[in-house]
Order: C-alpha cells, then sequence, then structure tokens
C-alpha cells in the first residue's frame, strides 16, 4: 500500500482494496477527512480510469491560462515553437508585460507534469522572464495556441513490464545569444513514461559529440536516481538499462577506454556514464 500526501490531499492506492478502506477508517478516527472514493482529480490533474490504463490530463487547468492570456478562442498552431528567428513581431502588450509573463510561465511549469511536448519551449520561454521582448512574447503567444489545438493532450499510464530505457538528445549552440547547449532526456517505465527533463548546459560545447556526452551524463544520473526509487517501492530492477543516443561518436566514445588529449576535457562525463 502507498500513501501519497501533498499539504492536504491524500492519495492511496495498494492491491488491497480491503486494506486500504481499513486504513482510511483508522485515519478518520485521528483526522478530520473524507473519503471522495476513486479517484478522479488530484493537484489539478485529471485521473481517467479505463481497462488497461490510466489517463493523466489538465485540460481545465490548460484553459485557465488560455483565459489569462485572452487567448482562448485563438487559432491553434501545429508546432509549440519556432526555429526561425523573425527580424519583426506583432505587438503585443498584454504579453510582453513582464508580471503577466511570469505568471503564465510559471502556470505553464505546471503544466509540464503531463505535458512532456512542451518542455522545451517552457524551458526557452523561461530564461527570459526577467525582462521579457516583444520577441518572448510573441514565442509565447505561439506556444500557447499550441496549447489551444492540443487540449486532450496527456499522459498514458499503462500496464507493461516494470523494466527502464533512456532516450538522450541534445540542441547544439541552441541559444544564439551565449551558444550554450540544451540537453533533453525521458525515461520510460515499461511503457509509460516517467521522466523527463530540458536543461541548459553550464559550459559551452565545442563539439557535438562533447554535447550529446554531456546529456548522455545527465540521463544516466536521472536513470540511477530512479532506479534506486524502483528498489525503494521492492521492485528489482536486475538487468541492464538501456540507455539510447543517437549520435556514433558519443556511443564510440563510451566503449572506448583510451583517451585522446582532445577529449581529456569530458573524462569525468564518461568515467561516470
Amino acid at each position: 500500500m502507498y500513501l501519497l500526501v501533498y499539504v492536504d490531499d491524500i492519495l492511496i492506492t495498494g492491491s488491497s482494496p480491503e486494506a486500504i478502506l481499513e486504513l482510511i477508517t483508522k485515519l478518520q478516527h485521528k483526522f478530520t477527512i473524507k473519503h471522495l472514493g476513486q479517484a478522479h482529480h488530484f493537484l489539478g490533474i485529471k485521473i481517467q480510469s479505463f481497462k488497461d490504463k490510466y489517463f493523466l490530463s489538465q485540460r481545465t487547468y490548460a484553459e485557465s491560462i488560455l483565459i489569462q492570456s485572452n487567448l482562448l478562442s485563438c487559432n491553434p498552431v501545429a508546432n509549440p515553437s519556432s526555429t526561425k528567428v523573425q527580424s519583426s513581431v506583432p505587438q503585443d502588450s498584454h504579453l510582453s508585460d513582464a508580471s503577466t509573463y511570469r505568471r503564465i510561465i510559471g502556470s505553464l511549469q505546471y503544466l509540464t507534469i503531463t505535458r512532456p511536448d512542451i518542455a522545451y519551449a517552457v524551458n526557452s520561454l523561461s530564461q527570459h522572464m526577467q525582462n521579457p521582448s516583444q520577441y518572448d512574447a510573441h514565442n509565447l503567444k505561439r506556444l500557447l495556441r499550441y496549447i489551444k489545438g492540443t487540449l486532450t493532450f496527456g499522459l498514458p499510464i499503462s500496464k507493461a513490464q516494470l523494466s527502464l530505457q533512456t532516450f538522450s538528445d541534445a540542441d547544439w549552440a541552441g541559444d544564439p545569444d551565449t551558444r550554450q547547449s540544451t540537453s533533453g532526456y525521458c525515461t520510460f517505465l515499461g511503457d509509460t513514461l516517467i521522466s523527463w527533463a530540458v536543461k541548459k548546459q553550464n559550459t559551452i560545447a565545442r563539439s557535438s559529440m562533447e554535447l550529446k556526452y554531456r546529456a548522455l551524463a545527465l540521463a544516466t544520473a536521472d536513470t540511477i536516481w530512479l532506479k534506486r526509487l524502483l528498489q525503494d517501492f521492492h521492485i528489482p530492477h536486475n538487468q541492464p538499462i538501456k540507455l539510447f543516443c543517437d549520435n556514433t561518436s558519443a556511443i564510440a566514445l563510451a566503449l572506448n577506454l583510451v583517451f585522446h588529449a582532445r577529449t581529456k576535457h569530458i573524462e569525468i562525463d564518461q568515467r561516470f556514464v
């Protein structure tokens, strides 16, 4: 049996419905709590139960963000961000207001709990919260228009073998101002996506191989933590975890223990992986 507590919200699950009811009864004798039955909403997340899976979504929350932005009836777009740098963008006094921009970005960060497809766009926009420009407001509006067309998107949780596999990727020198790169990874438990992150790298990568390897190290750290978390849930994971990377040089470096002088600066990441 597992009991999840967040401030005054409690979620209980387990393999024995009788034991769960017994625990709830004991808790009601000590605390003023309500038994709301099968979980349908938790912390603004809608939980839909099906025969072989659950589906987590935040449609109502996403619509509230669109209302804040005055974009509830806007026209949707097909992708959350644009790779083209436009020389001029339309003026938007509402979204370019610093306080409004920060409030909406903060709300979008909570939306990424069930929307990994917007994680990269939200990460990019969050880097300009101190002094957003008209260009940042334009990109924020584009993201909100994408959300308008994908309100039904969410996170499926299905029954499958409890084995971990991680995918790693990175965007080389994607920041036009600092030329820092962005790492990204996601980890699946069976067929269910359980962890993902987008993070700007602290140092400037001088090659795509170095970039991919630093992203691989970041993904490895998260994967090790997830394996230990599974052990806390008494789920053994004895088989090797598959870690995927799309860079041939980075994969070759992971398999090669002999270092050339030019790769010495990333030896720490290589040893860690």
